[in-house]
């Protein structure tokens, strides 16, 4: 049986019911008294919603119920679905990506949410702890949505002095204050058409939030000392490292507020949660500050590499670039465990283990180990590329190993694929 696909104007209109539901809700929670005719306004507000609920066609409520019994037949089929090949299929749909990122099947799913998101104009709420890329999250909503072309401009919330937050969000007029020299817009004015990634949201003041909730509800917005009322259209992504559900409770933030930033949430897993993206990243990185400071990639020396490899990084990604950076600009050819901050050295520091002149009575046994292990895949490496003619793909398949970790482990013992080609 062939499944009609519901159209892109439902699921607008189904956000569209949330938000007004959400006007609703705020009104009634947040308003002292009401009068009669403001209740009959409410009510006829009321009426209306529910008469929209109802005019949803039947057609698309055949095609859920549908596309749910379809879902659950196919259940089985679809997690055979690798996170190696929902990965291929994201780039397939030239989803656009500044960096790299790996198979984490969390991750995973963020990026999609993200993808389906970006098309739309609802509020998008990233969270997750510090350094994880929350802001380049936001960068990848925008590019990959119709503003994409539009003004991308960033708040960071906790930076801004909380008698200047209104001016800065909302602009001024000349003479509202003191030093308010000229007329002045705001960062709203700046993104209208596009995009306002709003950072560290949970450090915006209560009349902050008050302001704000009032440009999500009617899209507009009043310059400090001035009663002109100016139209924005402008797509809001907030993104916080704090629990904001916990601050609703305890009345730091408002609840109608959240759940108006909230419509679409993206969870940044942490990096200790996404280790095959270690190795990405460093080269990404490596090869980032070799440009940025002119000179050749610097090589990892074994240890080092395995150190960066089982590392925990409570920073995240943005400690895993600090280091690299670091470590990049003080060594020479080869990086090694002095090049590391100091405060995460490791305490005892054997031998270098680059691969041959290795002083045997010095090292620990798990340095031992991990020399004879890594010695051993990389005769197995070479021995499959000279019997396959350095055939990297065939390689894998063989190995029934995923090509870009499989190319992740060449790069880890300097073999280069071209060695072995058979010469025509």
């Amino acid at each position: 049986m062939k499944v009609i696909e519901p159209k892109a104007e439902s699921a607008i209109s189904y956000g569209g019911l949330i938000e007004k539901l959400e006007i609703l809700r705020s009104t009634l929670r947040w308003a002292s008294t009401l009068d009669r005719p403001q209740i009959q306004k409410l009510l006829g507000q009321c009426n209306a919603l529910r008469d929209e609920v109802m005019q949803l066609s039947r057609k698309e409520r055949f095609v859920n119920a549908t596309a749910t019994a379809t879902a659950t037949a196919s259940g089985t089929a679809a997690r055979r679905n690798t996170t190696a090949q929902r990965r291929k299929a994201l780039l397939d749909r030239s989803f656009v990506f500044e960096g790299v990122f790996g198979e984490s099947p969390k991750l995973l799913d963020s990026l999609e949410i993200a993808e389906k998101a970006a098309p739309t104009d609802l509020p998008v709420l990233i969270d997750g702890e510090s350094g994880t890329g929350k802001e380049l999250m936001a960068k990848v909503i925008h590019a990959n949505g119709s503003r994409a072309d539009k003004p991308y401009i960033s708040v960071n919330c906790g930076a801004i002095p909380d008698n200047l937050l209104e001016s800065e969000l909302f602009g001024h007029k000349r003479g509202a204050f003191t030093g308010a020299a000229s007329d002045r817009s705001g960062k709203f004015e700046a993104a209208d058409t596009g995009t306002i990634f709003l950072d560290e949201i949970g450090e915006l003041p209560l009349p902050g939030q008050v302001k704000l909730l009032r440009v999500l509800q009617s899209n507009e917005i009043q310059r400090v000392g001035s009663d002109k009322i100016i139209e924005v259209d402008t797509r809001i992504v907030a993104a916080t490292n704090k629990n904001l559900q916990k601050m609703c409770s305890e009345g730091t933030f408002r609840e109608d507020l959240f759940y108006r930033l909230g419509v679409i949430q993206v969870t940044l897993p942490p990096l200790r949660e996404r280790k095959d993206e270690i190795p990405l990243l460093i080269d990404f990185f490596g090869d980032e500050a070799a440009e940025k400071l002119r000179r050749r990639t610097v090589k990892l020396s074994r240890r080092l590499r395995t150190f960066l490899l089982d590392y925990s990084y409570p920073g995240n990604i943005r400690e895993l670039r600090n280091i690299i950076f670091r470590i990049s600009c003080l060594a020479s050819d080869t990086a090694d465990f002095e090049h590391l901050p100091e405060a995460i050295r490791p305490e005892t520091q054997g031998p270098k283990v680059d691969g041959g002149g290795q002083d045997q009575q010095q090292l620990t046994l798990a340095d031992a180990k991990k020399a004879a292990s890594d010695a051993v895949e990389r005769q197995f490496l070479e021995r499959g590329l000279q019997e396959l003619g350095g055939k990297v793909s065939e390689l894998a398949r063989r190995l029934d190993m995923n090509r870009s970790h499989l190319q992740t482990l060449l790069k880890k013992h300097g073999l280069s694929s071209k060695n072995y080609r058979t010469k025509s």
